[in-house]
C-alpha cells in the first residue's frame, strides 16, 4: 500500500507522524509513505520531499514574498503524486496550501481518493468554504464533534476522529526526571515561554515575552524560564537570547518540551495547539499574539468568533486569557501570569475548566490516529 501524505507545519508533522504510525500497526507494516513532512513524520520513515520551513509563514504580509518558492512545491509536489501513483493522498491542515495540490489533482482525473485532515475553520471565518470543498476531497477528517455540520451538508463525506492532543505524549512526561535532568532547583517555579514554531511568530512575540519575562523574573525571585522549541526556529530562539541576562534553559526534543511543560507552574503560549496541549496537562497559562497590522486588521473584519483560544472555543467562554495585537504587552503577561502564581480566582477557573476540556476531547476504545486510519484503509478498500 502506498499512502502520499502531506503535511505543511510542526503541527501537521505531529499529526502525520502519529497517523503513520498508527497505520503501520493496523498494516503490519506493509505500507509505504511518500511526501511531504517534518522531523516526526521523518522518524516514521518519511522522506520529505522539501523543507516544511519553507511553508511555515502566515499573514497576507508575510505569504507574499514567499509565493514564487511556494508556488514551485505545489508544481513539484503535485509532479510526485504522480509519479509515486499511490492509493490514496492525505493533506494534513495548512488548507491554503492543501487545497492547490488538491484542486491541480482533480483536474488530472488521476482516480486516486483525497482526503484532508484536519477541517478548515470554516465556523471562525471563509463559511462559503465549506460549501466547495467537496469538489476537491473525497472526504474530511475532523478533530471536534461539532465540526462535520458545517460539511456534511454539501456533499462532502466528514468524520470525526478525535483531537490528537489526547494521545500525546505530554500526558506521560515526567516533570520530576526533566527537573533532575537540567539540574533545576526543587525551590525554582518553572515558567515555560512559547513563542511559536513560525519565524515570523517568533521574530514578533519573542522579544515581548523576554520583557515580560524580565519584569517577572524582578517581581518573583524564585523563577526559571525554559523555551522550548523545534529545528524551523530553533537557531532563531537561540540569536534572540543572546543579549538576555535571564537564566533560560532552551530545550529542542519533544521529551524535554512535554518535561517542562510537567514542570511548570505557568505558562507564556502562542496561539494554537501547544495551549491545548498544556490545557490536557492542567499547567495554568495564558496566549499572548500578534501579527502584521494589516493582518490583524483583516482578522478583525473577516473573523466571526468570540475567541481565538481552543479550550475557551470549546467552553463557550474565556478561562484562558487571550493577549492579542495592541494587548499583547509585557504588563499585561506579567499580570496575569502573576494571578496564575498567585493562585487566584483564574487560576480556579482555569482548573475546573481544564477537567471540563479534557471530557470534551476524553478518549474512546481508539486513538484517534487509529480512528483515522480506519476510515483511510476502507476509502482504500472501497476504490478496489
Amino acid at each position: 500500500m502506498k499512502i502520499y501524505i502531506i503535511a505543511g507545519e510542526p503541527s501537521g508533522d505531529l499529526l502525520g507522524s502519529r497517523f503513520m504510525k498508527a497505520m503501520k500497526a493496523k498494516t503490519n507494516g506493509n505500507v509505504e509513505f511518500f511526501g511531504v513532512g517534518g522531523d516526526t513524520m521523518e522518524q516514521e520513515g518519511l522522506k520529505s520531499l522539501f523543507d516544511i520551513s519553507d511553508l511555515a509563514v502566515m499573514g497576507l504580509t508575510e505569504v507574499i514574498p514567499s509565493i514564487p518558492k511556494i508556488l514551485k512545491h505545489i508544481k513539484n509536489t503535485v509532479e510526485d503524486i504522480k509519479k509515486v501513483n499511490p492509493d490514496v493522498v492525505i493533506t494534513i491542515d495548512s488548507w491554503s496550501f492543501s487545497s492547490r495540490i488538491h484542486k491541480k489533482l482533480r483536474k488530472l482525473h488521476l482516480n486516486i481518493p483525497q482526503v484532508h485532515y484536519v477541517a478548515p475553520q470554516v465556523w471562525a471565518w471563509k463559511k462559503k468554504r465549506a460549501k466547495t470543498m467537496y469538489k476537491y476531497i473525497d472526504h474530511l477528517l475532523t478533530l471536534f464533534p461539532y465540526e462535520p455540520k458545517y460539511f456534511t451538508p454539501y456533499h462532502l463525506a466528514t468524520d470525526f476522529v478525535g483531537h490528537p492532543v489526547i494521545e500525546s505524549d505530554v500526558i506521560h512526561a515526567d516533570g520530576n526526571a526533566f527537573r533532575k535532568k537540567y539540574n533545576i532547583p526543587e525551590d525554582k517555579r518553572i515558567i515555560t515561554i512559547l513563542p511559536g514554531s513560525r519565524k515570523n511568530e517568533v521574530s514578533r512575540l519573542l522579544p515581548e515575552f523576554l520583557l515580560a519575562a524580565e519584569d517577572l523574573n524582578a517581581a518573583e525571585k524564585d523563577l526559571y524560564f525554559v523555551i522550548p522549541t523545534v529545528k524551523t526556529v530553533s537557531s532563531m530562539v537561540k540569536e534572540g537570547l543572546k543579549d538576555t541576562k535571564l537564566n533560560i534553559l532552551v530545550v529542542d526534543t519533544q521529551e524535554d518540551r512535554y518535561g517542562a511543560f510537567r514542570a511548570s507552574e505557568a505558562a507564556i503560549a502562542a496561539s494554537g495547539t501547544v495551549a491545548l496541549e498544556l490545557a490536557i496537562c492542567d499547567i495554568p497559562h495564558i496566549i499572548a499574539y500578534k501579527v502584521a497590522p494589516l493582518t490583524g486588521f483583516l482578522a478583525k473584519k473577516f473573523l466571526h468568533i468570540q475567541f481565538v483560544n481552543l479550550s475557551n472555543i470549546l467552553l463557550g467562554r474565556e478561562i484562558i486569557p487571550e493577549l492579542l495585537q495592541e494587548r499583547c504587552v509585557r504588563s499585561n503577561i506579567k499580570k496575569y501570569i502573576l494571578d496564575l502564581l498567585n493562585k487566584t480566582e483564574l487560576y480556579d477557573r482555569q482548573k475546573e475548566g481544564f477537567i471540563k476540556v479534557q471530557k470534551i476531547l476524553g478518549k474512546g476504545e481508539q486513538t484517534p490516529s487509529q480512528n483515522a486510519c480506519d476510515i483511510v484503509l476502507k476509502i482504500i478498500q472501497n476504490k478496489k
